[in-house]
């Protein structure tokens, strides 16, 4: 698993602790090339299987013998976002870009996606927003206006290819403690709000789930998600981009758990619904080993997460998918 890696690396891509902003005018309903509604249903999860074998798959090779993790599918699904520590980068984990002209076709070999973004410190949990430029991600990087630990930072996506200046999100939404997985979202009634993890104490061991709004062009104090947390590690959201769906990992040890964290789903009727109590995806998609940092397609057809399932020091990016009914 990856908590044979240094225990920062463990944390960044998602095993256990313990083991170890401008307003957006899209409606939820604009979200991806298919039209998502509460009414919507859709098939089981298939098989997850390795992304390079997966249809249309990836480049041999695109999962290597170091760590692979934090995968994230850009709007029109033909960029792929992810952390890794592969060789060639600028130490620790570094965020590395995919394309591929079309989606039929196979995921091209992943590109650093070079400073300002990477640096020295481990650099993960990339989220490219709606709009395809506001970037946020994760880094451990020590400079001024850092809060400890792992924290969110955001910068821009530009058109012609790299990043504008890196800002960290202040010590209101980050802590001493370390962040991960930030996730956008418009949600009618509340306008913009982040989703993501924090292992800053909450309601037992490892981290917990928050959900942060927006005022004043400001993420402000975050609040724990209700009905999503449980006293044992939860972390890494991400939601559906209608906002009616969350996946996240959790260790909590209920009747499905395959074993080390797995990935968790919890759905609701409307973003000022409840959520639902989460649900194990089960064997299909989760493993023995560990199972992180999933993501939806803007579809919601295809999940993405790491796993260190093949028994490799490192992990690998998984795939599954599931049809509309």
């Amino acid at each position: 698993m990856l908590r044979t890696l240094l225990p920062t690396l463990a944390i960044a891509l998602g095993v256990p602790f313990a083991q170890a902003c401008a307003p957006d005018t899209t409606t939820p309903q604009e979200q991806g090339p298919v039209l998502l509604s509460s009414a919507m249903t859709f098939s089981p999860w298939s098989q997850a299987i390795n992304l390079e074998l997966a249809n249309p798959g990836a480049v041999a090779g695109f999962n290597t013998a170091y760590a692979e993790g934090c995968p994230l599918s850009s709007r029109d699904g033909k960029t792929l976002f992810i952390a890794s520590n592969r060789p060639n980068g600028y130490g620790g984990l570094d965020i590395w870009i995919s394309t591929r002209e079309k989606t039929d076709q196979p995921w091209g070999e992943p590109v650093n996606a070079g400073e300002p973004v990477n640096s020295s410190s481990d650099d993960f949990c990339p989220t490219i927003d709606r709009d395809g430029h506001r970037f946020f991600f994760v880094s451990r990087r020590v400079v001024e206006g850092s809060c400890g630990g792992a924290d969110i930072y955001e910068t821009r996506m530009r058109e012609q290819g790299g990043f504008d200046p890196v800002t960290n999100l202040g010590c209101e939404v980050n802590s001493a403690a370390d962040e991960a997985s930030p996730f956008p979202l418009p949600e009618a009634g509340s306008g913009p709000v982040l989703y993501f993890s924090s292992t800053r104490p909450g309601l037992g061991v490892g981290g917990d789930i928050y959900r942060s709004e927006s005022r004043g062009n400001r993420f402000r104090t975050p609040q724990l998600v209700p009905g999503i947390n449980s006293t044992f590690d939860d972390g890494q959201p991400n939601v559906r981009r209608d906002g009616l769906e969350i996946v996240f990992y959790s260790t909590r040890p209920d009747v499905d758990a395959q074993g080390g964290p797995d990935i968790y789903s919890a759905t609701r009727s409307s973003t000022s619904a409840p959520w639902s109590t989460p649900v194990n995806l089960g064997p299909k998609v989760n493993s023995a080993a560990g199972d992180t940092r999933p993501s939806l397609s803007w579809d919601g057809l295809t999940l993405y997460f790491g796993s260190s399932r093949i028994g490799r020091k490192g992990s690998d990016i998984y795939v599954s998918t599931r049809d509309r009914l």
